[in-house]
């Protein structure tokens, strides 16, 4: 009898220069490269992870953006973020480094009903 695959969606809610946001990155990547169905949803600070032209090493940090980029190569393609945090930073989804579907409350929740397990960084 083959297990079937279990669906993993990884919020991500810290900012860029936080070892969470990459830890997230991580996780999904490593999901992703078993075959595990991965989203990833960006939340509070976590959308600040998206934003194109940000200088790391301005802090002495590595950039999350090749990390971010290698998403889609990984099949990591159901991409979300908070509207509502966005709204809170003045951001806009031109902003973003990757497409990534802005969701509100409600549908925050129906998405948390999709995924097998949910994890949170």
């Amino acid at each position: 009898m083959e297990a079937k695959l279990r669906s993993l969606l990884v919020i991500s809610r810290h900012a860029p220069a936080q070892a969470a946001a990459r830890e997230a990155l991580d996780l999904a990547l490593a999901a992703a490269a078993f075959g595990v169905p991965v989203g990833m949803l960006f939340l509070d600070a976590g959308v600040l992870q998206l934003l194109k032209g940000q200088e790391p090493a301005l802090i002495q940090q590595k950039s999350l953006s090749a990390n971010l980029q290698a998403l889609p190569m990984f099949g990591v393609e159901d991409l979300f973020i908070c509207q509502h945090s966005l709204s809170e930073r003045g951001l806009q989804p031109n902003q973003l480094l990757l497409p990534a579907k802005a969701v509100e409350g409600s549908e925050i929740a129906t998405l948390l009903e999709h995924y097998d397990q949910v994890v949170t960084l």
